[in-house]
């Protein structure tokens, strides 16, 4: 025995074109959509917890600015971001800074061979600044540091102490501009070994 089926007269909503404007050609173009629309309207995480909790009020305002003590500048090197973060958590800073990473650290920071990143260092330090309200700047190179390489086209790593002295004047030239920049700021220039140990450059 077979059923016929009637037209469904629940479903006539969508014939009509003053159904909150969402008439039968509109449906259909946000279907095909994959409903990415729907969501991007309806789902904002503010408009789920008004409506879990039946508030309709808009997001408050963000929470007051947490201040934390520096602003770590460090090379990317995989070879020591388990020592960087040792080396801060002997210090007492565990989640107390900000931490900036630059291809040669204080080089990357001021060579003429890749300008962004310069812009880059000076607008996240002036974030730090405004936002967390840092008290210093801790540059920190590395030996045997292969942006040094490619940017400065030489293996310093040869002779330690040429290695140190060319650090030392990329890390004071940064000391410098921060000084000139925000006078205020404690500047401490590092050069962390590859054991992981750090020596101040002075």
């Amino acid at each position: 025995m077979t059923t016929r089926i009637s037209s469904f007269n629940s479903c006539h909503h969508l014939h009509d074109d003053s159904f909150t404007g969402l008439n039968r050609r509109r449906f259909i173009q946000l279907a095909a959509l994959g409903g990415g629309v729907t969501l991007l309207g309806l789902a904002t995480p503010w408009r789920l917890a008004q409506a879990e909790t039946g508030h309709s009020a808009k997001p408050s305002a963000a929470p007051a600015a947490h201040g934390t003590e520096a602003l770590l500048l460090s090379c990317m090197d995989y070879r020591l971001i388990d020592d960087i973060v040792t080396y801060m958590d002997g210090r007492g800073l565990t989640n107390q800074y900000d931490h900036i990473i630059l291809a040669g650290a204080s080089l990357g920071a001021v060579t003429s061979e890749f300008k962004s990143w310069n812009k880059t260092f000076w607008e996240h330090l002036k974030i730090a600044i405004d936002l967390h309200h840092i008290n210093r700047v801790i540059l920190m190179d590395h030996r045997d540091c292969g942006a040094y390489k490619v940017i400065l086209k030489a293996d310093f790593a040869k002779d330690p102490v040429l290695e140190q002295n060319v650090h030392g004047k990329y890390l004071r030239d940064l000391e410098k501009a921060v000084h000139k920049n925000y006078p205020k700021l404690e500047v401490e220039t590092l050069l962390m070994n590859l054991d992981g140990t750090v020596q101040t450059i002075a």
